[in-house]
C-alpha cells in the first residue's frame, strides 16, 4: 500500500480527519480528536505507525517482517509498519481498519453509535 492509498482508505473511515504534527512530514489520522495512525510518507522507505490490540500486534510482528514495535509511542499498544511490500495491500487495510476502531472504541457510547449508523469499518482481528 502506498502513501496516497492508505491516505484514500482512512479517509473514508466516518469521522476522519488529516491534519500536519511534528512537522510537516507527518501526517497524523484522527477519529474525533483520537489518534490511530501517524504516517511519514516522504521517508526512504515510508511507514505508519498505527493503534493495535496487544495481542493482534504480536501475531502482526511474528508474521510480518515488516512490522515493529511502534517507533516513538507505547509499544504495547501501536506497532509501525514499513510501506515497502513486505505487509500486501488487503491486509494493510485490515490493520488501518483495526487502528481506527481501537480508537473509535474508546470513545462514548454516543460517539461511538453515530459512527456505526455512518459506517465505521468492521475489524477482522475481534
Amino acid at each position: 500500500m502506498t502513501p496516497e492509498e492508505l491516505n484514500d482508505l482512512a479517509m473514508t473511515f466516518p469521522g476522519t480527519t488529516e491534519e500536519p504534527a511534528f512537522g510537516p512530514e507527518t501526517n497524523v489520522y484522527k477519529v474525533a480528536g483520537k489518534v490511530f495512525a501517524i504516517m511519514q510518507p516522504s521517508l526512504d522507505v515510508p511507514q505508519v505507525t498505527l493503534k493495535c490490540e496487544p495481542g493482534t500486534a504480536l501475531e502482526l510482528r511474528a508474521r510480518f517482517s515488516g512490522i515493529s514495535e511502534g517507533y516513538h509511542v507505547n509499544k504495547k499498544h501501536w506497532i509501525t509498519v514499513l510501506m515497502d511490500g513486505s505487509v500486501p495491500s488487503d491486509e494493510m487495510g485490515d490493520i488501518v481498519a483495526h487502528a481506527y476502531r481501537r480508537a473509535a472504541l474508546s470513545l462514548t457510547k454516543s460517539v461511538q453509535g453515530d459512527l456505526a449508523k455512518r459506517g465505521m469499518p468492521t475489524d477482522v482481528f475481534e
